[in-house]
């Protein structure tokens, strides 16, 4: 699967720290909250061989435009600011 250049771009920039990422479509919308032990290592499986396991993750994939992340000092904060996310959104 071909990652766009701006997911490319931001792939590379991830920090080895925990975080919440935000997947998110052309519009804007939020399309999926997850969150990281290591942004660095979690993050580009979702283009990774794995991207069309499944159909829901195939065209989860298909509609990423965008990332937004958020770096925190623990892996417990992730799972909280994860939770907090997807009760928001």
């Amino acid at each position: 699967m071909d990652v766009p250049a701006l997911i490319a771009r931001q792939l590379k920039a991830l920090p080895d720290k925990p975080g919440v990422y935000l997947w998110k479509d052309a519009a804007g919308e939020i399309l999926y909250v997850g969150k990281a032990k290591s942004l660095r290592s979690r993050v580009p499986n979702y283009f990774g061989p794995e991207a069309e396991s499944t159909p829901e993750r195939a065209a989860l994939v298909r509609q990423i435009a965008d990332l937004e992340t958020i770096v925190v000092v623990s892996e417990g904060q992730a799972l909280l600011l994860e939770n907090n996310f997807i009760k928001e959104h």
